[in-house]
């Protein structure tokens, strides 16, 4: 490690080897400084069970906002795949479910007339639909360029109404204007909830700015499935990087001001014009020394399983590989998703937990070892903030784990139990993770997924368009991280719009 470079990167997640490599193949000298032992932080593949030679997409699982733009300018060998099945909803409390098929719209009609009684929810979700893909082709593009006004983005779209429902009043309007049907209501809120404990009619609009990003992506919001795991993709940007790489190196503070500054180890003091902080706002504001306020919480909980087989459905009208191909969409009744909120804003793990379930090895078996016969099995759980495992969190974690295993058990023939796998120690293939799990291990403040609550993909003040989205009050830091304005999950778009503004400023 030399004493001076032209860009010190803090943070070697997905955005922090973005940014590395644009800065690098402009001819910047470039440190990458990452407190955990390897890179990649969210977006890595890990075997977590002793023995068993299964690489599981342990945090990050899907991608949908990763630009094909940002994969063709690395030249990444990283390859995604479509999921044939968009959802399976099983109806609670019946035999019955919800089958949306991306590919065959006649078999998404059927399934529709059947849990609804009639062709009007097919007609209206094909309508509403219709509406969010004029925003995703519309709003993506704009995610790399600088930033445009709300009134330019607005423009765009040449649809006020559209724009009206989905930026300008609380999403639960839109949703229940356009559905009559508890479930499907639910099916189209879940992408609003998704790492965000709100409630439909939330005034403060995270909802709304959490169902665009889930809409959005690539033009099309299609989630595809990263081919060999979510490492695969921090392999790719490893390798292309160029930079010096130090791990195991945790920053303790940065000074800075307009032209320059210093990151600082415990070891060492490096020197640097500009910083580029792929780590969470809340992390940047402790080491510039700056209070930043209260931090919005997380509010999802992670359970990562290896079944030896995958379990029976209630549901014998579809195959199981149909209903777990998907997304898998357990007690998300629009209703059920209200009763959930309110359980979790009075501190109250809810019963049932909406949680949703996704199986990474049934588009992509090559995350398995040649000897392992299983499958894998994603549950992410929604409405359980960080404030409800601060008092006593292993008891608070166990007790989330058995509400989640007890929902997903009421729409299955037979306990999930049942089909675990089982590491060669006798153990069971089943690990939990809270949301202050989250920030122990990946630095991510209360375990927000996103790092801080999403914000609008425009400009939300006059002095703000035409800039990146990444700048700081300190000239010489910017912000390259899913806090970023336009960040959120795994995108790179915050790594890159970062190396641009510092181009763009040399």
């Amino acid at each position: 490690m030399k004493r001076r470079y032209d860009v010190v990167v803090v943070g070697g997640g997905h955005n922090g080897l973005v940014a590395a490599a644009y800065l690098t193949r402009a001819g910047r000298s470039v440190l990458v400084l990452e407190r955990r032992e390897e890179v990649g932080g969210a977006a890595v593949s890990e075997a977590p069970f002793p023995g068993v030679d299964a690489r599981l997409s342990r945090y990050a699982y899907l991608v949908s906002l990763l630009p094909r733009q940002i994969v063709r300018e690395l030249g990444l060998p990283f390859q995604v795949r479509r999921r044939r099945i968009s959802s399976y909803t099983p109806v609670p409390g019946s035999d019955d479910g919800l089958l949306i098929d991306a590919t065959d719209s006649e078999r998404t009609r059927a399934s529709l007339r059947r849990v609804t009684g009639g062709d009007e929810a097919f007609d209206a979700w094909q309508a509403f639909h219709a509406r969010t893909a004029r925003l995703a082709r519309v709003v993506f593009p704009s995610l790399l360029e600088p930033l445009p006004s709300r009134a330019d983005l607005r423009a765009r779209l040449g649809d006020d109404a559209t724009w009206e429902a989905f930026v300008e009043r609380p999403l639960g309007e839109a949703v229940e204007a356009a559905f009559a049907d508890d479930l499907v209501r639910g099916v189209v809120l879940t992408d609003a909830l998704i790492g965000t404990f709100a409630d439909a009619r939330d005034p403060a609009l995270r909802q709304n700015r959490c169902f665009l990003y889930h809409v959005i992506g690539n033009g099309t919001g299609d989630w595809d499935v990263p081919v060999g795991g979510m490492g695969a993709l921090t392999d790719a940007l490893a390798a292309a990087s160029g930079a010096e790489v130090a791990t195991g190196a945790e920053v303790v503070a940065i000074d800075a001001d307009a032209g320059r500054a210093v990151v600082r180890t415990d070891d060492a003091s490096v020197s640097c014009d500009h910083v580029v902080a792929a780590c969470a706002p809340a992390v940047l504001d402790r080491l510039l020394g700056v209070d930043g306020g209260a931090l919005p919480e997380g509010a999802q909980l992670k359970v990562n399983m290896l079944l030896s087989r995958l379990p029976r459905l209630r549901d014998g009208a579809v195959a199981r590989e149909d209903a777990f191909a998907g997304t898998l969409h357990v007690n998300e009744g629009y209703s059920q998703l209200a009763a959930a909120f309110a359980d979790a804003a009075s501190g109250r793990v809810p019963s049932p937990l909406p949680c949703e379930i996704y199986c990474h090895s049934l588009t992509d078996p090559s995350i398995l070892g040649p000897d392992v016969r299983a499958h894998t099995l994603t549950l992410f759980a929604l409405h359980t903030p960080a404030r409800l495992f601060e008092s006593d969190r292993e008891a608070r974690t166990r007790e989330a784990l058995s509400a989640a295993l007890r929902s997903l058990g009421s729409v299955l023939g037979e306990p999930i139990e049942n089909c675990l796998l089982r590491a060669p120690d006798g153990s069971p293939c089943l690990e939990v993770k809270s949301p202050l799990d989250l920030e122990d291990e990946l630095a991510l403040p209360r375990g927000n997924i996103f790092h801080r609550d999403l914000a609008w993909p425009f400009a939300e003040a006059e002095d703000e368009v035409g800039l990146w989205g990444t700048e700081t009050a300190f000239g010489s830091v910017h912000l390259g991280g899913a806090g970023a304005r336009r960040g959120g999950g795994v995108s790179g778009i915050p790594g890159r719009n970062a190396a641009l503004a510092i181009l763009a400023g040399a």
